[in-house]
């Protein structure tokens, strides 16, 4: 398989997940850092995003986890709690998968997690989360 191919596909998938808000985010890197940029789309999405084995949903519910695990990822945790939204994952299950981290990353971690979880659910509508 080629890179144009690993491209394509990575590019149809983050399109999938993210949306325009995908697209925004490689835009944005494609003038300091072209090369990553299309490191994120052709194994992000084009390699891991696209394997077997996984639906997208559980792909998102487990990058929403590591990224509130880390504790420093909120601009990333932004774009996957949308992305996981986008693939049909409910508000109340990325609560959990939140308070879930609290038990492995901490408490500081799932809160600043929630916090910006609450951001995206305020502007998509979703608020109060049942």
């Amino acid at each position: 398989m080629n890179d144009n191919e690993r491209y394509t596909r990575g590019s149809q998938r983050l399109a999938e997940i993210d949306g325009e808000g995908g697209r925004h985010v490689i835009e944005a890197r494609k003038d300091v850092a072209p090369d990553l940029a299309r490191y994120v789309i052709e194994f992000g999405f084009g390699d891991v995003y696209s394997r077997p084995g996984l639906d997208l949903r559980t792909r998102e519910l487990a990058t929403v986890a590591g990224l509130v695990a880390l504790g420093h990822a909120q601009p990333q945790l932004k774009v996957h709690v949308n992305g996981a939204l986008n693939v049909g994952c409910t508000p109340a299950e990325i609560v959990e998968v939140i308070i879930q981290m609290a038990l492995y990353a901490g408490f500081p971690a799932a809160v600043n997690g929630a916090f910006t979880a609450k951001q995206v659910f305020a502007e998509r509508g979703f608020l109060p989360v049942s």
